[in-house]
């Protein structure tokens, strides 16, 4: 119990929740032995102190920082809260960190910060160097007035020295330089690290500190990022390598005195999927080959030749994807065409081939990489002394190296071959991009986990756990998994027996009658509002044209609309499960009592989703279905215990979930891998209560009435 007997002084609140004080004593033994764990707690339960706590007790003994993050904007919030709450109980130094993106005063790309950052600092180097030189020639000038020859050479030599000097400092003052971030070179900042330590700021209160101040308050963030005992923010700063390079050097540590904590790590397996992938435009390639006429170097011609034979690749590939018709349909969102074969290399490589008359290909790729990395040096310098107003990106190194990539992925089992095509706003014309989609993100995440200290991944819908563990890479991680721990009596759990509503019958007007019947019986018997989860945006709009209500529609904000809905007593809210509403959105007592799943959400069967139940099946051929189960059915499942988990946030809450589709049934046994009910966990499962579709009204009736819910007056059945 060494442990855990240290964590307590950490936990802000004077009891914590059911099973919270186990699962604190859980992880932290996990930590001081140096394991990953996997918590699924439900809505409520306390998860993020439950992490917390005990990983900053164990990093407060060990010299380790936490870094706690996760995709989800509204949990960010909360992270913040908890820290403060936790700073009032035992002193921390905290941050919250976004991207550059968001703190930036002057609004420019990472390369181009870069630059004004560099020049900035030569700049203050050189008129630190002025002074010097100015105050050496001061003190020689009464030497020289003495009489002494050796002090008059001495201060000639200064003078050339400051000429030369006052020269480099017209040149850079001519430069591009950051006004803010020669504050931060030039004035005292320690006033700024006092206040940032004053409590757990948001990167909205340091930009308008320093904003006010005419300081960089992202890097003087950074600057103060050193040994801190826990740090908050985006999945990108540690599931992107390059970033979670310089993120851990800002922080001072290694990997191993890190220990990271994932939120809604759900998420994570698709988040890193994102960041692994990889895509190179026509207009990329477009601009390499401009570079190339443009250069002046003998190697240039050699590495035309691969770039523009993979151009025509491309073009060739794209145009023989497209169907009759298929062109003139494309709009301004990329596309996606299927490019790989089963037997062979896919369509762009082969065209690709077909197309090149160089050298040898590796070879010529590694000419244009030499190229690009000279061009891209150049433009840099360029930047740097002002003769340009943006810091050019080089489209021959980016060309290139996706094509050394694109040539090396035929070994990986993970990469996949595509293409998309889009319409340019500007001219109409549809160009491709070529992609490399990454299926297995063990490939990004299993080194992360490998080196840190440990890591805590916890979510609402986490298990099955084995296959997060295959999934992310995690070696034998501690698992551990809370449900409700709230009054049974005050939740009902709903499987309808009405149609199963495979997207094949979703159009027969029976099986829309008896849903739309059975949904405005749910809304009637509601003492509060209700939340519709349909599997698209489509069916959304179907059903609230027939019942009302509040529709959430594709593209849209979406706070406002929840605003909204909240703000009315007896509404339904019509949306899709693949939505923003659908986790990290809390709908608190009479913001939603009832909960509706309409039907079992499937993705759409797309070329990436195929591609990953591909990839899956390979990797996991020993294990029958891994590819239906590990790509479809367990993220589907997930995504519907999150949205039945909008309702019943705390002890106090009560509501009902109703789960709209036979296959959440008994009586869909017989239906194969369709059939759904055995995919939750068991304690969920056991909750479940079949019903027919006219006896859904009755049976909420019954319950709410027996909890005195309604407000006067029970509706009609």
């Amino acid at each position: 119990m060494a442990e855990t007997a240290g964590y307590e002084r950490f936990f802000p609140y004077d009891h914590p929740y059911p099973n919270q004080r186990e699962a604190m004593d859980r992880i932290a033994n996990a930590l001081g032995r140096g394991q990953d764990v996997l918590l699924e707690g439900a809505p409520g339960t306390g998860k993020t102190l439950s992490a917390l706590v005990p990983a900053l007790a164990h990093a407060r003994e060990h010299d380790r920082t936490v870094v706690i993050t996760t995709n989800v904007h509204q949990q960010m919030r909360q992270f913040v809260e908890d820290a403060r709450a936790i700073r009032e109980q035992e002193p921390i130094r905290a941050v919250v960190f976004k991207g550059k993106a968001s703190m930036c005063h002057l609004d420019v790309g990472y390369e181009e910060c870069r630059s004004l950052k560099e020049t900035t600092r030569s700049l203050v180097e050189a008129e630190a160097d002025r002074r010097e030189l100015a105050e050496r020639s001061e003190a020689l000038l009464d030497d020289v007035r003495a009489g002494s020859e050796e002090a008059g050479e001495a201060r000639a030599a200064v003078m050339d020295e400051l000429e030369a000097l006052e020269e480099e400092i017209e040149d850079l003052e001519a430069a591009n330089v950051c006004d803010h971030y020669r504050a931060n070179l030039t004035r005292d900042t320690d006033a700024f690290h006092d206040w940032l330590f004053q409590d757990v700021r948001t990167p909205e209160e340091i930009y308008a500190y320093a904003d006010e101040r005419g300081l960089c308050g992202y890097e003087l963030l950074k600057e103060g990022m050193e040994g801190i005992d826990l740090a908050v923010c985006n999945y990108h700063h540690l599931l992107d390598p390059t970033i979670r390079e310089h993120f851990f050097r800002w922080l001072d540590r290694d990997p191993s005195e890190v220990i990271t904590v994932f939120d809604e790590a759900h998420n994570v397996e698709s988040t890193a999927r994102e960041h692994a992938t990889r895509t190179c435009s026509a207009r990329t390639l477009e601009g390499a080959l401009a570079e190339l006429d443009e250069a002046d170097d003998s190697r240039a011609g050699r590495a035309r030749n691969v770039v523009e034979a993979f151009q025509t690749g491309l073009e060739t590939a794209v145009d023989d994807a497209l169907g009759f018709g298929e062109r003139e349909q494309v709009g301004d969102d990329w596309h996606d065409l299927a490019i790989a074969n089963d037997d062979r290399r896919d369509d762009l490589t082969l065209a690709f081939l077909d197309a090149y008359e160089g050298e040898g290909i590796d070879t010529e790729v590694d000419l244009a990489l030499q190229i690009g990395e000279r061009l891209d040096e150049a433009y840099e310098e360029a930047y740097r002394r002002g003769e340009t107003t943006t810091r050019k990106e080089c489209a021959t190194l980016q060309a290139a190296g996706f094509v050394a990539d694109w040539m090396g992925h035929g070994a990986d089992l993970g990469r996949h071959p595509m293409a998309a095509v889009r319409r340019d706003a500007g001219t109409e014309e549809v160009y491709g991009r070529a992609e490399l989609y990454t299926c297995i993100p063990r490939e990004v995440t299993e080194g992360l986990f490998d080196e840190v200290a440990a890591s805590v991944l916890m979510s609402a819908t986490l298990r099955p756990f084995d296959v997060v563990g295959d999934v992310l890479g995690l070696s034998d991680p501690v698992t551990m998994a809370y449900g409700l721990a709230y009054p049974e009596e005050r939740r009902r759990t709903f499987a309808v027996e009405g149609p199963a509503l495979f997207a094949s019958e979703r159009d027969d007007p029976e099986t829309q009658a008896t849903v739309a019947e059975t949904l405005a019986d749910a809304v009637r018997m509601t003492p509060g509002n209700t939340l519709v989860f349909c599997p698209s945006y489509a069916e959304a709009e179907r059903y609230h044209d027939r019942v009302g209500g509040y529709l959430d529609e594709a593209g849209t904000p979406t706070e406002d609309l929840r605003r909204r809905f909240v703000a009315d007593d007896d509404a339904a809210l019509f949306t899709s499960l693949w939505g923003t509403l659908g986790e990290g959105v809390s709908f608190d007592g009479d913001d939603a009592r009832t909960v509706v799943v309409v039907g079992v959400p499937y993705p759409n069967l797309s070329e990436r989703l195929e591609a990953v139940q591909d990839a899956y099946d390979r990797v996991y051929d020993d294990r029958r279905g891994a590819g239906w189960r590990y790509a479809i059915e367990i993220p589907t499942i997930r995504k519907t215990r999150q949205a039945l988990g909008r309702v019943i946030r705390s002890p106090d809450d009560f509501g009902v979930r109703v789960l709209l589709d036979k296959r959440y049934t008994r009586a869909a046994r017989d239906m194969g891998k369709y059939g759904v009910r055995g995919s939750f966990p068991p304690e969920e499962r056991d909750e479940l209560i079949d019903v027919a579709p006219e006896k859904v009204k009755f049976a909420m009736l019954n319950f709410y009435a027996d909890l005195d819910a309604y407000d006067g007056a029970p509706p009609t059945p």
